[in-house]
């Protein structure tokens, strides 16, 4: 249910996090701040070194072309999911989902999303159980959002919950408010013993 977002820039304490803790999450997430700092390879880097599955967090949010010129590189890097932004349209998202699996915002977990994002939710959630994306993002600070928005959603569509730990969420309160994986980042890589920490947080939703 664990998914570990490596928001470092280097490599070397990358692949060294991954393999710490690789016995307690199901998937990595690589966000610009590690493909920035390492390269594009480190994504079959850290699925070689792990065997897990990798989600790039690009959010791409450009016109159908630019998207699928991007995602081209990344799923040939050896990414599994790429997570995309909804609000540029149904036909930028296609471009992605048309090259391999994709995850949608749906809702951020950061204050300013509800500026903007956040009230656009059910447009969003519409959208995506039409494309029927592998799942979609909603925010693990916000429970009662993660349940408004599994009432309404395919429930094919796996939800992701990053904002637990430094941002404030609580695992179990995301798993049982509907997530299938909780998005876990600062409070396991800034960790003095990331793999205690990942232990710990495994045990407390592993009997849910």
């Amino acid at each position: 249910m664990i998914i570990l977002a490596l928001d470092v820039y280097e490599e070397d304490k990358a692949l060294n996090i991954a393999k710490e803790v690789e016995d307690y999450v199901s998937m990595i997430k690589v966000n610009w701040p590690l493909i920035l700092g390492s390269g594009l390879g480190i994504i079959g880097k850290l699925k070689e070194e792990t065997g897990l599955k990798i989600i790039a967090d690009l959010k791409l949010a450009d016109i159908p072309n630019t998207n699928k010129l991007i995602a081209k590189k990344v799923f040939e890097a050896g990414a599994d999911y790429i997570i995309v932004h909804p609000f540029v349209g149904k036909d930028s998202v296609n471009a992605v989902k048309e090259l391999g699996e994709i995850i949608m915002v749906v809702e951020m977990s950061h204050p300013g999303a509800l500026e903007f994002i956040n009230p656009l939710t059910d447009k969003f959630i519409e959208m995506a159980n039409q494309i029927k994306p592998f799942g979609v993002i909603a925010p693990g600070t916000r429970p009662e959002r993660i349940r408004y928005i599994r009432e309404r959603l395919n429930d094919s569509i796996k939800i992701l919950a990053p904002g637990i730990g430094a941002q404030g969420g609580k695992a179990r309160d995301a798993i049982e408010a509907g997530a299938d994986y909780i998005i876990v980042g600062r409070a396991i890589y800034n960790a003095e013993n990331p793999k205690e920490v990942a232990r710990r947080i495994y045990n407390e939703v592993g009997g849910i």
